[in-house]
């Protein structure tokens, strides 16, 4: 389990890379895409570092 939590915070970072990759291919951009996909990277690379830092205490 703690080897899951390692890396849960760069699994949502790339949930949002395929949230913006998807609809680019596609070709179908739109302003709250962009932005779900930018929040959703950024809360992933939050909560990378984070969690690390509470598993190494």
């Amino acid at each position: 389990m703690k080897q899951l939590m390692k890396y849960l915070g760069v699994i949502v970072l790339l949930i949002g890379v395929a949230i913006l990759a998807i609809p680019a291919i596609q070709g179908s951009m739109s302003n709250t895409i962009l932005i779900v996909g930018f929040i959703t990277i950024i809360l992933g690379y939050l909560g990378h570092i984070v969690i690390n830092k509470r598993l190494e205490e």
